[in-house]
């Protein structure tokens, strides 16, 4: 497994419409892609930033993905995606690197991608997924 980018960067949000007027409005960034996906809670604007991308992750359901995120700590920041090449690999990587998956497998993600998260205790405090695939 190798990374060669930032595939995004995944901001928590309650509505999505809502700050799409500093996204969209004022910074005048392009919303390419909106995907719901169902099975983890989610409704996904994918906006264009140069050659990487900001997700805004908004809950379509109570127990989402990103709901116990947004009641302990607010909208923000919610992780950074890295592009790679080999993920089936990345979970025993990992662990042999000291970094605990958050799954034991890579699950869907948007867009047709694989994608493994890798537990903040262990990356420092931040959320990192790996993403292979290209949107």
């Amino acid at each position: 497994m190798h990374t060669n980018r930032i595939d995004h960067i995944g901001i928590a949000v309650k509505d999505a419409k809502e700050k799409l007027r500093l996204y969209k409005d004022f910074l005048g960034l392009e919303v390419t892609e909106v995907e719901e996906l169902p099975e983890r809670g989610l409704r996904v604007y994918f906006i264009k930033v140069g050659d990487t991308r900001i997700e805004l992750l908004e809950p379509m359901s109570e127990n989402s993905e990103v709901s116990g995120f947004l009641e302990k700590k607010g909208e923000g920041i919610h992780h950074i995606a890295f592009n790679v090449h080999g993920i089936d690999e990345a979970v025993a990587l990992a662990k042999a690197h000291g970094l605990q998956p958050l799954s034991e497998e890579p699950k869907p993600g948007a867009g047709g991608t694989k994608v493994l998260f890798l537990h903040p205790k262990t990356t420092g405090g931040v959320l990192i997924e790996l993403v292979e695939g290209e949107h």
